[in-house]
C-alpha cells in the first residue's frame, strides 16, 4: 500500500512527526513489522542494520620507535536495540554511505595508541592481544555511535626498516643449522637406507633368481604333465567308460533280475502256495472224514456191543430169575403139602406159573427195541421189578381170602409165555 511502509528484516524503519512514542526520542523506530505513515503530516526513513567491513592501513610507530606498517580489517553493525538504532540514525542516517570510512578512521587512531605502547615482539607474538585491545579502546566510542564490532583482525605487519628481518636473522641462522644438520642426517639415514636397499635389493634379486629357477622347474614339470596329459586322459576315459559299461551291466543285471523276480519268481511262489493250500485243504478234509467215519464206526461197534450185552445180561438174569422162581415154587409147594392151608395151595399155582410169566418177561425184553440208558444196572432193575411185581401179588395173596386166592389162580392160569408184559421204553 502506498501509505503502509513494511522494513526489511536487516532494516529499521525511522518515523519522524508522531505524537505517540514508545522509546525516549523525538521519532518512532519499526523493526519487523510495518507501520502505517501519515503523508505530509509523518516522514519515514531507513537505516540499514546490515554487516559492514572497514579495511585499514595504517603506519604506526612502536615503543622502539620502529615504524610499521600495520593493515587490519574490522567488521561491525548498527545495533539491535533501539538506543543503538537512535545513536546511528542521529549521526549516520543522511551519510550511511560514509560509514566505513569514519568507523575506520575511528580505529585507525585507536590501533596507533595501541601500537605505540607496544614492542615488535609483542606485536608480531601478541595480535589478538593488539586486536581485543583496540576493541577495548573503542568500546565506548562505538557505542555512542551504536556500532556494534563483531571481529577486528591483524591481517599485515610490514617493516620498511628491516627490524623484523633482523629480528629473524638469528633464527633463520638457527633454522638453518638446523635445517643443515637435519639435511646432514638425512642424508645419512638416505644413505644407510640405500644400503639397506641395496642389500635388500640383492636378497630381493636373489629370491627372485630362486623362485624363477622354481618357476621354470614348476613349469617344465607342468609342461611334462601336459604332455602327458593326453594319454593320461586317455586312460582315464577308457577307465570312465570301463566303469560306466560295469555300472550299466549291474544295472542290467539288477533290472533282469528284478523282471525276474516278478514275472517268475513271484508267480511260481504264488502258484506254489496254492497247491500247498488246497493239498492242505484235501488233506484236513480226507483227514476230518476219516476221523469221522472212524467215529461213526466206533460209536456204532460201542452201541452193537453194548446191545449185545444187555442181550446177554437179559438172557442170564432170566435163567437166573427162572431158576429162583422154580426154588421158591417148590419151597412154597413143599410147604403147603405139609400144612394143608388153602391159601398156600393157590399161591402154589401162582408160584408154578411165575417162571413162565418171567421168562415171558424176558423174552419180551430181549426181542424188543428198548433203550437202557444206565447199562446193565438197568437191565437189572428191570428185572427186579418184574420179579418184584410177582412177589408182590404173592404176598397179596397171602393175605386174602381163598375166594380172592382161586381168583388170583384163574387169573394167573390164563396168563402165558408169549403174552407177557410189554417192555417198558426207556
Amino acid at each position: 500500500m502506498l501509505f503502509w511502509h513494511v522494513p526489511a528484516p536487516n532494516e529499521a524503519l525511522l518515523i519522524s512527526g508522531s505524537k505517540r512514542q514508545a522509546q525516549d526520542t523525538q521519532f518512532r523506530i519499526v523493526t519487523g513489522h510495518g507501520s502505517f505513515v501519515m503523508p505530509i503530516k509523518q516522514k519515514a526513513k531507513i537505516l540499514s542494520l546490515a554487516l559492514r567491513e572497514a579495511e585499514i592501513a595504517e603506519d604506526c610507530v612502536t615503543q622502539q620507535g620502529i615504524r610499521l606498517t600495520v593493515r587490519a580489517v574490522t567488521v561491525f553493525k548498527v545495533g539491535d536495540d533501539s538506543v543503538s538504532i537512535a545513536n546511528a540514525a542521529r549521526r549516520f542516517l543522511a551519510e550511511q554511505s560514509r560509514m566505513e570510512e569514519l568507523v575506520g578512521r575511528i580505529f585507525a587512531g585507536h590501533l596507533r595508541s595501541i601500537i605505540g605502547g607496544l614492542t615488535v615482539e609483542q606485536i608480531i607474538r601478541e595480535r589478538d592481544r593488539v586486536a581485543q585491545e583496540v576493541k577495548a579502546g573503542s568500546h565506548n566510542e562505538m557505542e555512542k555511535l551504536g556500532i556494534v564490532v563483531d571481529a577486528l583482525q591483524i591481517q599485515e605487519i610490514e617493516d620498511a626498516t628491516g627490524y623484523v628481518t633482523n629480528l629473524a636473522a638469528p633464527h633463520a641462522a638457527a633454522v638453518a643449522s638446523q635445517a643443515r644438520i637435519a639435511q646432514a642426517r638425512a642424508d645419512q639415514e638416505a644413505a644407510q637406507r640405500e644400503q639397506e636397499a641395496m642389500a635388500l635389493k640383492a636378497q630381493y634379486e636373489r629370491d627372485t633368481a630362486i623362485k624363477r629357477a622354481g618357476f621354470v622347474a614348476e613349469t617344465e614339470q607342468a609342461n611334462a604333465r601336459a604332455a602327458q596329459a593326453g594319454p593320461l586322459a586317455q586312460a582315464k576315459a577308457s577307465q570312465e567308460v570301463i566303469t560306466e559299461q560295469t555300472q550299466l551291466a549291474q544295472r542290467q543285471a539288477e533290472l533282469a533280475a528284478q523282471r525276474l523276480e516278478a514275472e517268475v519268481r513271484r508267480p511260481a511262489d504264488a502258484e506254489a502256495y496254492r497247491l500247498r493250500a488246497l493239498a492242505e485243504a484235501q488233506r484236513d478234509r480226507a483227514k476230518f472224514e476219516a476221523e469221522g467215519e472212524a467215529y461213526r464206526r466206533t460209536t456204532l461197534a460201542t452201541a452193537e456191543a453194548q446191545a449185545v450185552r444187555v442181550q446177554a445180561d437179559g438172557a442170564a438174569y432170566a435163567e437166573r430169575t427162572t431158576a429162583e422162581a422154580q426154588a421158591a415154587a417148590n419151597a412154597l409147594r413143599a410147604d403147603s403139602l405139609r400144612d394143608g392151608a388153602q391159601e398156600l395151595i393157590a399161591a402154589n399155582r401162582v408160584v408154578e406159573n411165575l417162571p413162565a410169566l418171567v421168562e415171558a418177561a424176558a423174552q419180551g425184553i430181549a426181542g424188543s427195541n428198548l433203550t437202557i440208558l444206565n447199562g446193565s444196572e438197568g437191565v437189572s432193575q428191570v428185572a427186579a421189578g418184574i420179579v418184584g411185581q410177582g412177589l408182590a401179588i404173592l404176598d397179596v395173596l397171602k393175605r386174602a381170602t381163598p375166594k380172592a386166592s382161586s381168583q388170583v389162580v384163574e387169573v394167573s392160569e390164563e396168563v402165558r409165555p408169549d403174552s407177557g408184559p410189554q417192555p417198558a421204553q426207556g
